[in-house]
């Protein structure tokens, strides 16, 4: 009698100490999922590629260089001639550079990390072709992310905002270099 009554203890005990792993086990499975982040960036010249690669990094975020169709040239950059391209692009605000491929399934993510160098004040135009080519930015948390040698992030974020207003773009960070 006292075996049986041992190996029904047992039994019960092992039975308790399933049912309570078990629990534990859907508990995390149901728990809140993580939010998954995605840094998304331009960079001409290397500084917002560092900035973007620490962002990544410290979110444990996938990350996404937006690459223009044809790269920047020096010439192109040289923001004090009126007819390089930089100048003629950021003169347009309808200009859309075209670029090369496209985040896929940014539904899958939570928040978005939108980088880029401030030119002429404002985002370069082909973060405009970046947001008009995904509309499925549209109830997701946009943080910009700016580096500048002078300018600050306000009133790129201000142009965003007037520009996309359906989108929830929140304040920028800025990185002054």
């Amino acid at each position: 009698m006292k075996r049986l009554t041992l190996i029904l203890a047992i039994l019960l005990t092992a039975s308790c100490m399933l049912t309570i792993s078990a629990t534990q086990k859907k508990d995390k499975e149901n728990a809140a999922p993580k939010e998954k982040a995605l840094v998304v960036y331009f960079s001409a010249t290397g500084n917002t590629t560092r900035l973007a690669k620490q962002l990544a990094e410290q979110h444990h975020a996938d990350i996404y260089r937006i690459i223009p169709a044809t790269k920047y040239s020096q010439a192109d950059l040289d923001w004090h001639n009126s007819k390089s391209r930089s100048s003629v692009e950021m003169a347009n605000d309808k200009a859309r550079p075209n670029m090369k491929g496209n985040v896929k399934h940014t539904e899958k993510y939570d928040t978005i990390y939108l980088g880029y160098p401030i030119w002429w004040g404002v985002a370069p135009r082909i973060i405009n072709t970046f947001i008009d080519a995904n509309p499925g930015l549209k109830g997701k948390t946009i943080i910009p992310f700016a580096t500048s040698g002078s300018s600050t992030i306000d009133k790129s974020v201000e142009d965003l905002r007037a520009t996309y207003p359906a989108l929830n773009i929140k304040e920028g960070i800025e990185i002054t270099h």
